[in-house]
């Protein structure tokens, strides 16, 4: 498997190729970045981004610094900001196993095998996804960070708007004078939502004492065994670590809404059809994506219902503010009714539990998601009014040479190759590739 790290072939942007000396550095810094043209420029290698590289090669595309690319009659490359295969798996904490991943899918082309269920996500996703480059040839250039897209200048005299190349410009992240320009004429954006932890505003932030922590850093639970741990958050993530937190430690579970639990046969093809209907109209609408656990709900497992059972997976409504010690709300909060789902010793899981005005809590564990890092689009000035960016699918309705994927209904990892697939059509239709 090639990459500008590993391969030292001349023909190819040496992005992590590291000056000798300070003289030489200077000269870099004065002679400015390579430009290199391409047809397609894909931002991220995980899922979304590798199912996007995979059906560029089908029709026919040579990725940059596979053998005789520079004379290939259609290229693109795909860049990635991390220092190996895996795309954000391998960052998740250590302890979530391929068993409790939240549907992990294969990717096209290559049958996803799990030998061992009890394997580390961070790592079994990261070999198959190594596996999967090398396979198809895919050539991901890496450590490489992209730091803006924005139009080329159109030549004096010459009409307005859109058509002409994008403009990618990159930066190595282990040698930061390595810089390239990549002039596009289409991108597929795939850079996910793991650089952008979203941490929520609430009172008191500042007054709290103790630890904040979010998903993102999270490694294990014995690293916040020293105290109470109050976890926010209604998602997968948050029920998968107060169960591993309350083997070491204390927990209070907070929401914003009650749990979404609902009975696994409950959770069909249909009703996910129907998270990603609503997802894709308000992309649709110019309108930020939401979560789609709102919608599917929480799977009422065997392992989720002994937590239910035993109080930890019962949740409190948000506090008002946090404080020096810890958390506290302004008045006792009385369970919320709602539609039962089967009384057990504790009552309707869907409802949400009293408790003190005041808890104190050594850590305040953030599992509130994440949010799409989008940031080196910004020069694209394509959110609207809403807040969000308009979609038809995986292209933006302002600048077709843009597809998002990993945006909105393509989010999961199954949307996220049905996204890959619909983005290269829609550029080969497009571009004429």
């Amino acid at each position: 498997m090639d990459s500008f790290v590993r391969t030292p072939d001349a023909s190819a942007p040496q992005e992590t190729a590291v000056p000798a000396g300070r003289r030489a550095r200077r000269r870099a810094q004065e002679s400015g970045p390579r430009t290199v043209d391409v047809d397609v420029v894909v931002v991220g290698a995980g899922q979304a981004g590798l199912s996007a590289a995979y059906h560029l090669r089908r029709i026919g595309l040579v990725p940059v610094g596979a053998d005789g690319w520079e004379q290939a009659p259609g290229t693109f490359v795909v860049l990635d900001d991390a220092p190996r295969p895996g795309g954000a798996w391998q960052f998740r904490w250590p302890g979530l196993t391929m068993a409790d991943a939240h549907a992990v899918h294969e990717l096209p082309g290559k049958e996803l095998v799990v030998p061992d269920a009890a394997q580390p996500a961070a790592e079994a996703v990261p070999y198959y996804f190594a596996e999967y480059e090398e396979q198809f040839g895919l050539h991901v250039q890496r450590p490489v960070r992209v730091e803006r897209v924005e139009d080329e200048p159109e030549p004096a005299g010459a009409p307005g708007g859109q058509g002409g190349r994008l403009l990618v410009h990159t930066r190595s992240v282990t040698a930061p004078d390595a810089r390239v320009v990549w002039r596009a004429r289409g991108l597929v954006n795939a850079s996910g939502t793991w650089q952008k932890p979203f941490w929520p505003v609430y009172p008191g932030r500042s007054d709290f004492r103790g630890r904040r922590l979010h998903t993102h850093d999270y490694r294990r639970p014995e690293d916040l065994a020293d105290g109470h741990v109050i976890v926010v958050g209604g998602g997968t993530s948050a029920v998968q670590l107060l169960l591993a937190l309350s083997r070491v430690t204390t927990t209070t579970w907070v929401t914003r809404r009650p749990p979404a639990w609902r009975d696994e046969d409950q959770i069909t093809p249909e009703l996910g059809r129907e998270a990603v209907a609503l997802v894709d109209a308000r992309t649709r609408a110019g309108l930020p994506p939401e979560s789609v656990v709102g919608v599917t709900g929480l799977p009422l497992t065997d392992a989720y219902r002994a937590g239910i059972d035993s109080g930890v997976l019962r949740a409190r409504p948000m506090f008002d503010r946090l404080v020096a010690d810890g958390a506290q709300w302004d008045t006792a909060a009385m369970p919320v009714p709602a539609a039962s789902v089967g009384e057990g010793r504790t009552g309707d899981p869907r409802a949400w539990v009293d408790g003190p005005p005041l808890v104190e809590a050594r850590t305040v564990l953030w599992c509130t998601g994440f949010r799409a890092a989008l940031d080196h689009l910004a020069p694209l000035h394509l959110r609207g009014p809403g807040g969000g960016i308009t979609m038809d699918g995986t292209q933006v309705v302002a600048d077709p040479r843009l597809q998002l994927v990993g945006y909105g209904p393509s989010a999961s990892t199954i949307g996220a190759n049905r996204g890959g697939r619909e983005a290269v059509r829609n550029l080969r239709r497009l571009l004429s590739l």
